[in-house]
């Protein structure tokens, strides 16, 4: 328990959102007063509930997930959220092969690495600012991407068959930024309905904060709202608001400005004026920050 404490706090201290698996690498169950579409899981304030949304930077909250969950695994949320974008590479269905053929092509350079308790392998990179969404990589057997709207576990976690760790490689201990070439790879096709230009709400951005792409990481989190399926933009806004409010929060991105996009974005979106106010009063109160 204090093995994954510890590793907790330092994810955590490094700006990534941390929770707890079961013992099976599957988040745990909700409690009773959490059934399915009961509120947005964004909203909830249990300490597990929901999977990556209980994921937190909090170390008092961590301390109490971990305590929760005994026996489960650490994991930690991907996507814009963190600022993660991982490749994870399963030698039993052919990641090897391909993670060489993405080699010999110059896509993957060195970076932090796990090596994970089933022999694979996880590749951390810096989250490229669009929208990344987690899924196999597509023509590339045995390789996930694990971006938005994932999760990878985390060390010193222990692998629920193989009863061996997760362990942080030698070599490569900062996150690079992901090449554009190994960010196409990792996209789907286009589809002719997303080859439609969205209206883009202009906003003055600084590199602040130690975020080098502040443009591409707002877009990110404005095309999330707009490619929310039916059922989901509500909360979407809302975790939207949460990120939008960090950027703000280090100086990469003006308050008005950032509330303008919002307010703009969530319109787009078919949300009520009730409910973009409160999502992003919310996102941003979550955040420490004032939204008004």
């Amino acid at each position: 328990m204090t093995h994954l404490l510890n590793a907790a706090l330092d994810a955590a201290g490094r700006g990534w959102p941390v929770f707890m698996l079961g013992r099976s690498k599957r988040p745990v169950a909700n409690c009773a007063d959490c059934p399915k579409d009961a509120h947005a899981p964004d909203t909830c304030g249990h300490l597990t509930c929901h999977g990556f949304y209980a994921a937190t930077t909090d170390p008092a909250r961590l301390a109490a997930i971990i305590n929760a969950v005994p026996g489960g695994q650490l994991a930690v949320r991907t996507g814009a959220v963190s600022g993660l974008a991982v490749i994870d590479v399963d030698p039993a269905h052919g990641g090897d092969a391909s993670l060489s053929d993405l080699m010999t092509a110059g896509l993957v350079p060195r970076t932090r690495h796990v090596h994970t308790g089933s022999g694979g392998l996880h590749l951390y990179y810096r989250h490229p600012g669009q929208h990344l969404p987690s899924r196999p990589m597509p023509n590339r057997p045995g390789i996930d991407v694990k971006a938005d709207g994932g999760y990878v576990v985390l060390p010193p976690s222990i692998h629920h068959r193989t009863h061996r760790p997760y362990r942080w490689g030698t070599a490569g201990n900062d996150v690079v930024e992901m090449p554009p070439a190994l960010v196409t790879a990792c996209l789907p096709a286009p589809t002719p309905a997303e080859s439609h230009t969205h209206p883009r709400t202009p906003v003055a951005t600084t590199a602040g904060g130690g975020i080098s792409h502040p443009d591409r990481l707002l877009s990110a989190h404005l095309d999330a709202v707009r490619n929310a399926p039916t059922g989901k933009r509500r909360t979407t806004l809302y975790g939207a608001a949460r990120g939008v409010a960090r950027m703000v929060a280090a100086g990469a991105l003006d308050r008005t400005d950032a509330i303008t996009a919002l307010t703009d974005v969530g319109h787009q979106a078919a949300q009520t004026p009730r409910d973009i106010q409160a999502a992003i009063t919310s996102g941003f109160r979550d955040e420490g920050i004032a939204a008004a």
